[in-house]
């Protein structure tokens, strides 16, 4: 489908206020000219430039998702890979306990690994993909995980694997992972119009659900079947799969930044972090992300040992819990469409927020005694945090992502993700450190409740920004470089 520029003729007049890049909001009526856009280059009122709305955002000029050959592309590749990342998720710590015969401290390594080397690059993997073309990111990045992953069976098989080895794959792998979800999340408004950003986030959210569902018994059963280190080629191969179908892509990209009027790129990274600081509706949206990755970082701390020592479940049990939180955050990626709809995406955003903290509540407030119908009273509020807390959750993100997909410019959208990312990493460690003394100190339940204070903050902040007022993600993005002049248009 080639996408064309709409003539003043064919512009809707129905009137939509958008966020600006100080927060607030302007209508075509409010302009000084009373036009319905900026003037082109040829005189006429027709925008120009890679960010303006194209036939493809006009209402009824699309084909549904589903006949769209690179959203299916990118729909499918990322279906590949996440089922291939769930299953090495748990084949990697197996591959250290089982043929290693790792302990904590050792897993700990791993794990670490994974998270300092995102907290690291995060901010120059922004920057790097505002450098260039996005989809070739995406392919090498695949391809790079596939060789690293590879390296783990191979050493299992000829006999040099070593816990070394994991660790630097994990690593590496980390980076890779960092540079692909920046550039992934960069990349789709290329693909899909900003109309319809909201639903292909939920479609790409909804299959993650599933494979989550599914990909950890299943993961389970490979690495009994057939070893973790053959469970972990599976993955390899995956990467691979996923790489061809980017490959197959074959929508345009705007143009990146020539290399003569490229800033140094520190100064890049600086400039991503104050487009976000400056900005009251990222800035909000921001501290919200890292509010919720506050009580994520206390509550992963401290849930496994909640959930054996004071609810007391066995593993089992937990891990029905899980697989039902696949099942909320379905739901999830199903409501958030409808509810964006229904209210918009400023109050969308609000009440996933308020459904996630009263969802997470039931944490904290479950009995350790008690059953019904033979089901422990613990478990079931345990489920109940799944089913509510995941799913409005997934609500709040679907439509977070999609509008600063909406909103930003291409050109920056790299490093304004990276920011909010790198942000948001640093208060999960802070959580997770912070959860871990409050839990050896004061107890299980107390480090729960601290953790909500980060979902409450959150709330404050959304509510008392410009983000409650957004109706509808705007179809010219409005946020872009401090001082440059962007156009707001239908």
């Amino acid at each position: 489908m080639t996408a064309q520029n709409p003539s003043p003729d064919e512009a809707p007049v129905a009137l939509r206020t958008v966020p600006t890049a100080d927060g607030a909001g302007l209508d075509k009526s409010e302009r000084p000219d009373g036009s319905d856009g900026p003037d082109g280059p040829d005189g006429s009122d027709e925008p120009d430039g890679p960010d303006e709305p194209d036939q493809a955002d006009q209402p009824g000029a699309e084909a549904p998702l589903w006949q769209d050959r690179s959203f299916v592309a990118v729909w499918s590749a990322s279906t590949v890979s996440i089922f291939g990342s769930l299953i090495t998720r748990t084949a990697l710590p197996f591959a250290a306990i089982l043929v290693l015969n790792a302990g904590p401290i050792q897993i700990s390594l791993i794990r670490s690994a994974e998270l300092i080397a995102g907290l690291f690059v995060g901010l120059f993997a922004g920057a790097l993909v505002d450098r260039i073309r996005r989809r070739p990111i995406l392919i090498w990045a695949d391809l790079g995980r596939a060789a690293l992953l590879a390296t783990i069976p191979i050493g299992a098989i000829f006999g040099f694997l070593s816990l070394l080895q994991l660790v630097l794959v994990a690593l590496a792998a980390a980076v890779l992972t960092t540079f692909f979800e920046i550039a992934d999340h960069a990349f789709l408004p290329t693909v899909v119009s900003r109309r319809r950003l909201v639903a292909a986030n939920s479609v790409l959210t909804a299959t993650g659900s599933i494979a989550e569902f599914s990909a950890f018994g299943i993961g389970g059963f490979l690495i009994q079947a057939f070893t973790a280190p053959i469970a972990i080629a599976i993955d390899a191969v995956s990467f691979i799969v996923s790489a061809i179908l980017l490959g197959t892509i074959r929508k345009p990209e705007p143009p990146p930044k020539p290399v003569v009027d490229r800033e140094p790129v520190f100064d890049e990274i600086r400039d991503g972090i104050g487009i976000v600081f400056h900005s009251p509706l990222l800035r909000a949206l921001a501290l919200s992300h890292g509010g919720t990755h506050i009580l994520w970082g206390i509550f992963g701390t401290s849930y496994l040992l909640y959930a054996t020592e004071e609810l007391h479940l066995d593993p089992a049990t937990i891990g029905v819990v899980a697989a039902i939180g696949g099942i909320g955050s379905l739901a999830g990626s199903a409501l958030a469409p409808i509810m964006v709809r229904r209210f918009g995406v400023g109050w969308s955003i609000v009440l996933g927020i308020l459904g996630f903290t009263l969802g997470n509540a039931l944490i904290p407030l479950a009995p350790s005694t008690g059953a019904i119908l033979g089901v422990s009273l613990g478990a079931l509020f345990l489920i109940g945090q799944q089913l509510i807390g995941d799913s409005l959750a997934t609500v709040y993100e679907v439509t977070e992502t999609s509008l600063v997909q909406a909103s930003v410019t291409d050109r920056v959208l790299g490093r304004v993700n990276a920011s909010i990312g790198t942000f948001t990493t640093l208060l999960t460690l802070a959580g997770a450190i912070a959860g871990g003394f409050i839990a050896e100190s004061f107890g299980l339940r107390t480090a729960f409740f601290v953790g909500l204070s980060g979902a409450a903050f959150t709330l404050v902040v959304v509510w008392f920004s410009p983000v409650r007022q957004v109706r509808d993600a705007p179809l010219v993005p409005t946020i872009d470089m401090p001082g440059d002049t962007l156009p707001i248009t239908e």
